[in-house]
């Protein structure tokens, strides 16, 4: 397809390509971007670059905001606001892996507000870990401290920044609540 000033619509590749729908032009062109033979800008997806060679070592990851929050979960499918390229030999990213927006500033020095946070995708984790927990429908990055050894009497949840902000602490009965979404990597 020849490309001018004003760029190639979905329904000029559908028609170049000889499909009839613009959901099967945009299809292809996905595939062609998970194979690492075309980038598309983040800011104007339409944009897009034809790589000289392919890209062989990123994924798409799954973006989930913060904010959301519904019945499903934080990380129900229709909660994914974005797919985003990243290297597997640059981030280590192996196995089930999520980002999310981080905001407010709970957990500075180390995230800040607007920080995209690579998470693992797992049910619980290690007491002393930082993780992505739903606690009162409420999603939050938070370092988590279980106490009370394996009886687990009681979890901490601890912001870095904690001159600002005190420590939240759960009792054993509402340990239920606590929802772990995944590990931050």
């Amino acid at each position: 397809i020849q490309r001018g000033e004003e760029g190639v619509s979905l329904s000029q590749m559908a028609e170049e390509i000889g499909v009839r729908s613009k959901n099967t032009a945009l299809f292809h062109l996905r595939q062609l971007e998970r194979k690492g033979l075309i980038r598309r800008n983040p800011a104007n997806p339409m944009d897009i670059t034809i790589m000289k060679d392919p890209v062989k070592d990123l994924v798409y990851v799954a973006l989930y905001g913060m904010a959301q929050c519904g019945p499903k979960g934080l990380l129900a499918e229709e909660n994914v606001r974005d797919r985003i390229p990243i290297s597997t030999k640059a981030f280590g990213v192996s196995g089930d892996v999520f980002l999310v927006k981080a905001r407010g500033d709970s957990m500075q020095p180390m995230i800040y507000e607007g920080d995209l946070v690579l998470c693992a995708r797992q049910e619980s984790v290690d007491s002393g870990s930082i993780a992505v927990i739903v606690h009162n429908k409420m999603p939050k990055i938070k370092k988590v401290i279980y106490e009370g050894g394996k009886r687990r009497r009681s979890c901490r949840l601890v912001s870095l920044n904690g001159l600002q902000y005190p420590d939240e602490v759960i009792e054993a009965a509402d340990l239920h609540e606590i929802q772990v979404c995944g590990r931050v990597k």
